[in-house]
């Protein structure tokens, strides 16, 4: 598998990347998309796009999901985000643009596409980085997770100042890796339907993120 990473990234992460448990998790995710070809999302050049697209120096906020979706055409690379053309969106980012609408008063955008929150320093980070078609949770314990702690303390241990929006039980969990004295972490349920109603409804983590952003005299995130 070839490793397209970013070169600020590959650099700071070169420790982890060359540890064995992540060159024997990359075999492993190489061997799922050669043995369920078109169904391991996403594709493959994607996997670390959260990285590329947000280069270590220009992070400010981070959005920690779960796995990327398992739906044929939704996942990107970028937690919580879709491509251009899926409509409806997923009902767990229709619930985000409906609480940024409540928050900011921003309407509802055109497209699910989050690449536009991305270019601003926010990165959307999902603990899992590959899943199967229709199977949730998938790629789970293969060695993701131990990856993805690394690059959340990474961040909480070389920058200062920074936002950590963390929503669901599986991502609230990794609050144990940053550090609350020097970055503010937002923290709620899941924007599922399942759970919004139960606290992430009303949260207002996006107007609360750039309000600290703008205490810290950072540039605020165009929601």
């Amino acid at each position: 598998m070839n490793l397209q990473i970013e070169a600020s990234w590959k650099g700071l992460l070169k420790n982890e990347l060359d540890q064995k448990y992540f060159l024997e998790l990359l075999e492993k995710v190489k061997h799922f998309y050669k043995e369920y070809e078109g169904k391991i999302f996403p594709e493959e050049k994607e996997i670390f796009r959260a990285f590329n697209v947000c280069p270590f120096e220009k992070v400010k906020v981070v959005i920690l999901g779960q796995d990327p979706y398992p739906t044929k055409g939704f996942a990107n690379g970028l937690s919580f985000s879709v491509n251009d053309d899926v409509h409806p969106f997923p009902k767990s980012l229709t619930n985000i643009f409906k609480e940024i609408n409540n928050d900011i008063g921003r309407s509802l955008p055109k497209n699910g596409n989050l690449m536009r929150w991305a270019e601003q320093g926010v990165l959307l980070l999902n603990t899992v980085l590959t899943v199967k078609e229709g199977s949730p949770d998938s790629h789970k314990d293969i060695g993701w997770e131990k990856f993805t702690n690394g690059v959340i303390e990474l961040l909480s241990n070389q920058k200062k100042g920074l936002v950590f929006i963390l929503w669901g039980a599986k991502a609230t969990a990794k609050s144990t890796l940053i550090n609350e004295n020097k970055h503010l972490i937002l923290s709620s349920v899941h924007p599922s339907p399942l759970s919004a109603y139960r606290g992430f409804f009303g949260s207002k983590h996006f107007s609360k993120a750039n309000d600290y952003l703008n205490e810290n005299n950072l540039s605020v995130i165009n929601w």
